[in-house]
């Protein structure tokens, strides 16, 4: 696909990457090939994370370090947690009788990444990797480094809200907290970002014009654009901001300065 022509510094704040070759899907392809599409489509700087796996995720996010060494990538590292996301009496159960393992992340792990220049902040996915407990979020608050999550049907704006939100550190939740495709959660996320100073979304995977436009028009200094390289190609998620009826200066912001105000290593 051929590079887009549209003048803007864009910067990805959500793109995954799988350090092991046996385990990457054919059609996404190597680093090599993610970085030639990022380049292609204009993509400046991006903030890449290790893909799902069980189990811990050190060795995953030392890899995705090695990976965006002199390549325009910054790495997030993603962390684990042994709490159940879900708010039922079914959850609290669970999580009442369960206790972090060697295979979850701890405290002294998220003290580790934060000391290391390598790692600008940490990535979450509580549906697909369980919550961390409250030791673990007291230290990422500690550590004063930003957060992505992903929200949706198996991590809602509710969830969010009463288990990350408390903590004082800047919380970017991915897909509008909407994955995937749920108009309905994307609009109770917007209305996180009116009680929050600190909480930002990310246009990976929405899809639909009407929240996107919605919430850059109310809440213009917190939306970033988040492409979902590499199963979303950068050229189709960045066409999907170019085409929104928002002014330009406004675009400006979604591509590159609203998070550049949260990841100083972002900016120009």
């Amino acid at each position: 696909m051929l590079g887009l022509e549209h003048g803007f510094r864009v910067v990805d704040t959500h793109m995954e990457i799988e350090p092991d070759e046996r385990r990457r899907p054919r059609a996404i392809g190597d680093p090599e090939q993610v970085e030639r599409e990022m380049q292609q489509a204009g993509v400046v700087r991006s903030l890449a994370f290790p893909a799902e796996r069980n189990g811990s995720y050190l060795k995953a996010n030392n890899a995705v370090a090695r990976i965006a060494v002199d390549r325009p990538f910054i790495a997030l590292a993603r962390v684990n947690g042994v709490r159940d996301p879900g708010t039922g009496t079914g959850s609290r159960i669970r999580n009442a009788a369960r206790s972090r393992s060697s295979e979850h992340t701890s405290p002294a792990d998220i003290e580790q990444y934060a000391y290391e220049d390598r790692f600008v902040g940490f990535m979450l996915n509580p549906a697909a990797d369980g919550l961390p407990d409250s030791e673990v979020l007291e230290q990422l608050e500690a550590s004063g480094l930003p957060v992505l999550t992903y929200g949706g049907r198996g991590f809602p704006p509710e969830s969010i809200e009463r288990t990350l939100l408390e903590y004082d550190f800047p919380l970017v939740i991915a897909h509008f907290g909407g994955y995937p495709l749920d108009e309905r959660l994307m609009n109770r996320t917007i209305e996180l970002l009116g009680r929050y100073e600190n909480c930002f979304v990310d246009t990976s995977f929405v899809g639909l014009r009407d929240p996107i436009e919605q919430a850059v028009m109310e809440h213009p200094d917190r939306v970033v654009f988040g492409s979902g390289a590499p199963a979303i190609h950068p050229n189709v998620a960045i066409m999907e901001i170019l085409t929104l009826d928002v002014p330009e200066d406004a675009m400006r912001k979604v591509f590159s300065n609203n998070i550049s105000r949260v990841f100083d290593e972002l900016a120009p």
